[in-house]
């Protein structure tokens, strides 16, 4: 009869050790997911920023151009 107390008490501890283990991992996986939202949203403001750089950057070349071309005109 010790013997099966023994052998509950041991699957009792590896039980325990199991949920344990299981609501860490479910704790660090909830914070990933976390993180994962945090980082997409970042991802999209930094990719509207560099849209908007590259439509700033393209005006400035259209700007370069239009004086350019008074430039041109004047020297004739």
């Amino acid at each position: 009869m010790e013997e099966k107390a023994t052998v509950l008490e041991r699957l009792n501890e590896k039980v325990s050790q199991v949920l344990q283990q299981y609501n860490s991992l479910q704790g660090e996986n909830e914070m990933l997911r976390t993180e994962i939202v945090t980082l997409k949203a970042e991802r999209e403001m930094k990719n509207q920023e560099l849209t908007r750089l590259a439509d700033d950057n393209a005006m400035k070349d259209l700007e370069i151009e239009d004086i350019m071309s008074k430039i041109e005109s004047i020297l004739g």
